[in-house]
């Protein structure tokens, strides 16, 4: 399939997408480290390339598996803002009314299945939900995100061989950004991750994670594979995550440190929301229009927080009626 060039309008709003991510990501950073939020967050920011350009590429009825580092995924499916803060903040509006968390945020009418706390947990989710689509014949195609460190769970080539064998339509897209909690990839992967999708015949692209038209290209070519019968595809999609594993860890790493600084500088030279406004303005774009982007979104932010802050907390009883359905304390 020929590759194609986004449009001015398509940049724009991969910008926009992209800059709606990192805001709210920086202000849960900002609320954690002020000890606001209940639990611990997990921070996409410095990926948000690639779950804004392989979203760009589906449609709504479209189906995605996310992480533990999943709030870049649910905004970039379409996911609610309020909804997700609300659920971050432990309250009863929240998209999985307070009972989920940062970890396990999904929205099934905006086709997101789900976070998962799990590694490596939304593998086999995706791929069964590629079997049901290709079962109901519904043209439905279904992406599994997932990071380097999740590549060494078993059911990943569980998942490789039967989507190959049966054709499935869904997408791989391994978010290789470097470290596997504390470890560095190269210390626990052998060999090349992508080299595992091509032993089991599956077309395979390698690419620039920082780079949204990049993940874009790509994803538009393997989206279109998999709605069209050809079978499953995989993406890898070279990143950095420029916040740690999740915030407060220097309280339990106690002055230890897994890298250091010279190598997150020099991936924040690489930022993917930096790279995305330098494109627009070569193109023509005034930087009037981008600060107006970004004041809309910083409206949307603080909208979401407002919303959460007022909710009213989780219903704690709920828990029980949740795991074990139709009963109550």
């Amino acid at each position: 399939m020929p590759t194609t060039e986004p449009s001015r309008a398509e940049l724009l709003a991969l910008y926009e997408r992209m800059l709606l991510i990192r805001r709210m990501e920086e202000r849960l950073r900002a609320d954690a480290a002020a000890g606001n939020l209940p639990g611990a967050v997990h921070l996409y920011i410095g990926q948000e390339a690639i779950a804004t350009g392989v979203c760009a590429q589906l449609r709504a009825t479209d189906l995605i598996t996310s992480t533990h580092r999943g709030h870049g995924h649910f905004l970039a499916k379409g996911g609610d803002p309020k909804a997700m803060m609300a659920e971050i903040w432990a309250k009863r509006t929240g998209i999985c009314r307070g009972m989920g968390g940062s970890m396990h945020v999904a929205d099934f009418s905006k086709g997101i299945l789900g976070a998962n706390g799990i590694v490596g947990g939304g593998f086999a989710i995706a791929t069964g939900a590629a079997l049901a689509s290709k079962l109901l014949h519904d043209t439905r195609v279904a992406v599994a995100f997932f990071g380097d460190g999740a590549a060494n769970q078993g059911v990943f080539m569980e998942c490789l061989n039967v989507s190959s064998l049966w054709k499935l339509p869904l997408l791989l897209v391994c978010e290789h950004n470097q470290f596997s909690e504390f470890t560095p990839s190269q210390d626990i992967t052998s060999g090349d991750i992508a080299d595992r999708a091509r032993a089991f015949k599956i077309p395979t692209t390698v690419v620039d994670g920082n780079d949204v038209v990049a993940v874009w290209q790509a994803a538009g070519e393997a989206v279109g594979r998999a709605r069209s019968g050809e079978g499953p595809c995989f993406i890898q999609a070279h990143t950095y995550r420029i916040q740690g594993h999740l915030e407060a860890e220097d309280l339990f790493l106690a002055g230890g440190k897994y890298r250091e600084k010279h190598e997150i500088d020099a991936w924040r030279q690489r930022d993917p929301v930096e790279r995305q406004q330098q494109r627009l303005l070569a193109a023509g774009v005034r930087p009037d229009d981008l600060q107006a982007i970004d004041a809309r979104i910083g409206r949307v932010v603080e909208e979401a927080v407002k919303f959460a802050v007022e909710s009213e907390p989780a219903d704690s009883d709920l828990a029980l009626e949740l795991m074990f359905v139709g009963q109550k304390a």
